[in-house]
């Protein structure tokens, strides 16, 4: 108990003393790969080590190759930080250790996975009584719900997947659109559906919904999967449910919701006018570790049929101690996870409706101010609708766009790098932290501002 305990006030000094530096410090990584594999030592040691020594050399070894994800100034990926209660909680789910799978043996768990559920679908606008699962993330949120549409529409069509499988059944056809996330992509690989058709886009990503149409008039009838999409990676758009909701259902298709940052939208009465109708689809994946801002991992794939996520995902054992009202583990792939509603039901109850609500509007309105700051640089335009927390922009050209990229990372101040949208090379902005202040904007736009001078200035 002493080497335990002696072993978490070390962690915990560490853990504090990394805290307190992300104000201020630089956000990129000062220590290579290399260089930390030296610093923690390369070979196994041929005995043991105190715990509280190995937690030091842990910290200290790592501490200069941390990126820090999660300062308030950091924009390069849609990444959120940690809100102190899910921190505080992310630590005890740790400690209690529990293999959340089963309602009888940690019922603890079982209590704040359902409260936690019915609080998101009240939060986001969802069906009540739809089936609510903590996946690692988006990638197997989406993966989870499309499992039970792909299960659902051949089951429709007389085919039985969990018994005889794909080969030899009905083709699924699935339909997405032209900017969708990479993410839906590799869950349809996984799950032996391939490619999807492609539905136009406008030059914001946004689905054109007579295009959906047409798309689904010539595949005919069939078993159907209609991929829609909430918060453009690059523009943070959505597509226009209200439309697109009515075309798939008159095709009787299965509707996914692709909205890992931006279905958060529906929590915010300011913002919540992008997911009109969005509640009318059949699934929904998001991530919380994105918007909401708990620890990694944390993804939630979201099924209006109970009945249906069960049917792809659950399994029975005998030694399984399982109960008639199911189980956790009736609703995701993993069999062995750990905690993650515990620090979602903390930070919601920390932030409570209206407190969710100011999050994502603070997250908005630094993206507008990151979107006027860099229209006023000369040369420099923004180039989509900022309507939820992603900005992109450009500086003239590519060669341009890439060394003003190439100044911001190397001056330290903010991580922001580049991507390809529409074929030029972008300056992408994703703001999803909670502790971003409007200094941090103000000290980001400003490397900004000196990373765009001539380099004769």
């Amino acid at each position: 108990m002493d080497a335990r305990e002696a072993a978490l006030r070390r962690a915990h000094e560490h853990a504090v003393r990394w805290l307190a530096s992300l104000p201020d410090r630089r956000i990129p990584a000062r220590a290579s790969v290399d260089e930390t594999v030296r610093a923690l030592g390369a070979e196994l040691p041929a005995g043991p080590s105190a715990p509280a020594d190995v937690v030091d050399l842990l910290a200290r070894a790592c501490e200069p190759g941390l990126t820090a994800f999660p300062s308030g100034r950091f924009y390069g990926f849609v990444v959120g930080g940690t809100e102190p209660a899910a921190l505080a909680a992310d630590w005890l789910v740790s400690a209690w250790d529990q293999n959340c799978v089963m309602r009888t043996v940690s019922p603890a768990y079982t209590a704040a996975e359902e409260i936690a559920g019915a609080w998101l679908l009240d939060l986001l606008g969802l069906p009540g009584g739809s089936a609510v699962g903590f996946t690692t993330g988006a990638t197997m949120a989406n993966f989870t719900c499309l499992a039970a549409g792909r299960d659902t529409v051949l089951r429709r069509a007389g085919r039985d997947v969990a018994r005889d499988g794909l080969a030899g059944g009905p083709a699924v056809r699935v339909l997405a659109g032209r900017d969708r996330h990479m993410a839906v992509d590799l869950a349809l690989r996984y799950l032996g559906l391939g490619t999807p058709r492609l539905v136009a886009a406008d030059d914001q990503g946004r689905m054109l919904p007579h295009a959906l149409s047409a798309a689904l008039d010539e595949a005919g009838p069939g078993p159907t999967l209609v991929v829609l999409q909430a918060g453009d990676i690059h523009s943070g758009a959505f597509d226009p449910f209200t439309e697109t909701v009515r075309a798939a259902r008159a095709a009787d298709a299965w509707i996914h919701v692709d909205g890992a940052f931006g279905l958060w939208a529906a929590a915010s009465p300011r913002h919540a006018h992008l997911v009109r109708d969005c509640g009318g689809a059949d699934s929904w994946a998001t991530d919380a570790h994105k918007t909401l801002n708990v620890p990694y991992d944390c993804g939630l794939a979201v099924v209006r049929d109970p009945s249906a996520l069960r049917a792809a995902m659950g399994l029975r054992g005998d030694y399984l101690i399982q109960h008639e009202q199911g189980d956790p583990v009736d609703k995701v792939p993993e069999l062995s996870r750990r905690g993650r509603a515990f620090p979602v039901w903390a930070v919601l109850r920390s932030l409570g409706r209206s407190g969710v609500a100011d999050l994502v509007d603070r997250l908005c309105r630094h993206a507008r101010a990151f979107a006027d700051g860099i229209a006023g640089i000369d040369g420099a335009r923004v180039l989509n609708d900022v309507v939820f927390t992603q900005v992109c922009a450009d500086f003239g050209d590519d060669a341009r766009t890439e060394r003003v990229l190439a100044r911001v990372l190397e001056d330290g101040t903010a991580w922001i790098s580049g991507s390809t949208w529409h074929g030029r090379r972008v300056m992408r902005i994703s703001v999803s932290n909670w502790s971003t202040t409007d200094a941090d904007v103000g000290r980001a736009l400003d490397a900004i501002r000196r990373a765009a001078r001539p380099e004769s200035a």
